[in-house]
Parts: structure tokens; sequence; C-alpha cells
């Protein structure tokens, strides 16, 4: 007799919001602007404008090594993106990772702005990718890979990750209160 695990939703497709937590800034050297930006981009909460500014200033005033100036950049991505300039975060993202495509942090917060444009497909490609390159936070990798699991259909894919986000980070409460609406159902599957 063969046993197929099937995982089921139970609720609508009803995806929690993008945590402002979601973003993974990348560390740049202390005392420079490009470290303030930083900062801005790790604890800042509004995505104000004055920390998009602050990000930009660190990238026309300030001599940075190619690793420095691709962190800025996804830096300026993530504040951008709290600013809801879904078009300028991806923007910055794009340059970042071209001057450094080994952050894996630019490419899951890359991953998180293609979901707020319902680009599922290339989330889940980038997301993937970030997790590949060990991306610090590798729970909201997996969170925001279940997101856009779900919105494409792939239910047993999203059920995964969300429970893989709570492994790592069992305090997780988003993901535990996504996973909550899973149920695990054993279908049989040799004909009887």
């Amino acid at each position: 007799m063969f046993r197929e695990m099937a995982v089921t939703a139970i609720a609508a497709l009803g995806f929690a919001a993008l945590a402002s937590s979601a973003d993974a800034a990348v560390s740049v050297l202390n005392g420079t602007l490009a470290h303030s930006c930083f900062e801005a981009a790790e604890f800042g909460s509004d995505g104000s404008t004055e920390d998009v500014r602050l990000c930009s200033r660190a990238l026309e005033e300030t001599a940075l090594s190619a690793h420095d100036r691709a962190a800025t950049l996804i830096n300026l991505g993530i504040v951008r993106g709290r600013n809801n300039d879904t078009e300028g975060a991806l923007d910055s993202y794009n340059k970042g990772l071209a001057i450094d495509p080994s952050l894996g942090e630019g490419y899951v917060d890359r991953g998180a702005i293609q979901i707020l444009r319902k680009q599922y497909k290339e989330a889940v490609a980038d997301i993937t990718k970030g997790l590949e390159l060990n991306a610090n936070r590798p729970e909201i990798a997996y969170y925001d890979r279940a997101i856009a699991n779900e919105a494409l259909g792939n239910i047993r894919d999203a059920y995964i990750d969300y429970k893989k986000a709570v492994e790592i980070r069992p305090d997780f409460a988003l993901a535990t209160e996504q996973l909550a609406r899973f149920k695990v159902v054993r279908r049989r599957t040799d004909g009887a």
C-alpha cells in the first residue's frame, strides 16, 4: 500500500502582509554614511524619505568598495520598499546584485518586492537563490517563499516552507499563524 502526504490549506489564501522585519540589511563599515544607511535599513520601520536620502548620499558622497556599494544599494532597496516604492526598490536590488551577486540577502529582499508586485515565480527563484547563498535570516526567506508558493498554488511547498521557518525560529509568530491554517491529510494512492 502506498500513501502520499497531501497538504491542504484550511483557510482561504490570505497572505499576511510582508513584515517590515522581513528585510535583511547588509552590514557595511561602521562610522560611515553607508553604515548609517545600513542602520536605517536594519532598524528603521517607516521607510521615510529621509532614509532614502541618507542612503542616496552614501552612494554619491562616499568612496565605497564594490561590496559596500552593492550592500548600500541593497539597503537602499529596503528603505525604498518600506516607502512603497517597489519600482525603485527593485532597481536598487538589481544594481546591487549586478555588482555583487553573492549577497544572499539581496535576492531574498528582491523576492519580497516581487511578492508585492505579484511576480511569484520570480520571487520563488530569487528567494531560493538567497537561501543557496546562505542569507542571514533563512526563516524570513522560507516564510516569504511560502507566501509565493501558496500564491502559485504550490500548497505542499508552502507548507514545507512555513514549517521550516518555524523550525528555525520557533517564536516566529507570522509563520506559526500561517502554518496553523494547514491540515495534513493522508491519501491512499494504491487505487483502493
